[in-house]
């Protein structure tokens, strides 16, 4: 098998830079829909802008909502009645699937998929379908217990290891490669650091490699030169700073970047598209219970603004509304009067959800744009590094919304010769 020419990932002659300037230039252009946060802000500044847009949005039914969110494409077409920019999204977004079938199933049997979930089973196979051939030894970076290194394992003629910082997965890992006669093997190692000695000529893989992480990845392959990098991104606001900072030069030195907050990246993730139906309801149910305190707090504070409150204990969802208010107030050091109506504040969270659902719907047809403005980032950084790279879908994204794959080669190695470029 070769790998598809590196010109066939970019939309005629675009590079990656064009279609990034392309996707920062359109996120700037309507920052004000996607970086306030309806359910902190109850009223969003765009509201008061586009009144046409905001009554559209208001009149939808939940039905309407669900299809909605789960269907970018026609949320777009939507919304683009109203704001013609926006019906540029498809175009924006659109990337080539990097397995086209050709290269035959991948996925591990099902008989050997011992502790590997469904959906990463499915995920691993399409991930290895997309970066056959392999020539290189490879390293399955923060691996878990190892299903995406067993599952390339009979794909690769070297040796296939992995790192990853818990001793307990590693154990496991090891003991499922040695039960069903993989050529694999995990080592513990924290991957952040600092006195990591990185292989040498290995083929780095990532499989939701989270924030942090995978930019780590990206830079010591970078350093160490390694032949060739394949990795699907994940959790990108899962970082130690404030601001996200580009990682390549062109993206860092174009006057109009992006300035984007830990809670802006958060965005990008938020995708429920693979969550079971009970998880979706659980978690309306709480969303529900935080604006209806958000409401009460606001109240006896006398202060009209959002009060954050820690994440709950699994537990407490299985109780009412007015058990979550006092775990909540609690929390926060507030007293609860004694006639506190929560009656009333229940329904207020109802009404806030709907609100802040619809709201939100405006907002999530930003998640892909931005996570491409992020990956495009990143190819950046790799092309500045002497890498031929590809950037497309691995799968589905029925199968995972994190779908992004990119495929860098070092340009002059082996691998580059015989295919990719």
């Amino acid at each position: 098998m070769t790998l598809p020419p590196a010109a066939s990932l970019h939309h005629g002659a675009e590079s990656f830079y064009q279609q990034w300037q392309r996707l920062n230039d359109w996120l700037v252009q309507h920052h004000e829909l996607w970086q306030p946060a309806p359910f902190t802000d109850p009223c969003p500044a765009w509201v008061q802008r586009w009144p046409v847009l905001a009554e559209q949005v208001a009149n939808l039914s939940d039905r309407d909502c669900q299809r909605l969110d789960d269907d970018p494409g026609a949320l777009a077409a939507l919304l683009g009645r109203e704001l013609p920019s926006l019906q540029l999204f498809e175009g924006l977004t659109r990337v080539p699937l990097l397995y086209s079938g050709s290269a035959g199933p991948s996925t591990l049997p099902e008989v050997r998929a011992t502790d590997m979930p469904g959906r990463k089973r499915l995920q691993s196979g399409a991930f290895a379908a997309a970066i056959r051939p392999l020539q290189h030894d490879v390293l399955d970076w923060c691996c878990g217990k190892g299903h995406l290194a067993r599952t390339l394992s009979p794909w690769c003629d070297g040796k296939v290891s992995g790192f990853e910082w818990s001793q307990a997965l590693v154990e496991d890992g090891n003991r499922l490669a040695g039960k069903f006669g993989d050529a694999v093997t995990l080592h513990c190692q924290d991957v952040m650091a600092e006195e990591l000695e990185m292989p040498e000529a290995v083929h780095g893989v990532a499989l939701h490699a989270c924030g942090d992480l995978h930019r780590r990845l990206m830079r010591r392959a970078a350093h160490g030169g390694l032949p060739r990098l394949s990795f699907s991104p994940c959790c990108y606001h899962l970082t130690e700073l404030r601001y996200y900072q580009p990682v390549s030069r062109r993206a860092g030195g174009c006057p109009h970047t992006l300035k984007l907050t830990r809670e802006n990246l958060r965005l990008a993730v938020q995708e429920t598209v693979t969550a079971p139906q009970r998880v979706r309801q659980k978690t309306r149910q709480v969303s529900r219970w935080r604006l209806g305190f958000d409401g009460l707090q606001r109240c006896l504070r006398g202060t009209d603004a959002y009060l954050p409150v820690p994440s709950h204990p699994p537990g407490l969802a299985n109780g009412d509304f007015a058990g979550f208010c006092r775990w909540a107030a609690k929390k926060k050091g507030l007293e609860l009067p004694d006639e506190t109506d929560f009656d009333h504040w229940e329904r207020h969270g109802e009404r806030r959800f709907q609100e802040v659902r619809r709201h939100e719907l405006v907002r999530h047809l930003f998640r892909r744009p931005l996570e491409l403005w992020l990956v495009l980032d990143y190819a950046l950084f790799l092309e500045e590094q002497g890498y031929d790279v590809r950037l497309g879908t691995f799968c589905e994204r029925q199968l995972t919304p994190r779908n992004l794959l990119i495929d860098a080669v070092k340009a002059g190695s082996t691998q580059n010769a015989q295919g990719l470029r």
